[in-house]
């Protein structure tokens, strides 16, 4: 291992992330309470393995699509309920 000097020149360095999100991606920070972390970690673990943070973003994007579909069927239900009376 070389010695370390005794100053290093930052006159070139970048700030920010070492490693760039994939596209359409953007780091965050989040804080999220323990067991729900541990949930997905054991969730991930039980399933021989993979990414937590991938399947909290599957999650949390199947939660928005059935916002979405809940939203449709209501106004389906509405407007055939308005047929009906």
């Amino acid at each position: 291992m070389p010695p370390l000097k005794a100053e290093y020149d930052f006159s070139k360095a970048k700030r920010g992330a070492v490693v760039k999100p994939a596209p359409g991606k953007t780091r965050i920070t989040i804080r999220l309470d323990n067991e729900v972390i541990d949930w997905f970690r054991a969730h991930v673990n039980d399933a021989g393995g993979g990414n937590y943070q991938s399947l909290i973003n599957d999650a949390l994007k199947n939660h928005i699509k059935q916002q979405a579909l809940e939203k449709a069927l209501r106004r389906v239900i509405r407007e055939e309920l308005k047929k009906v009376a």
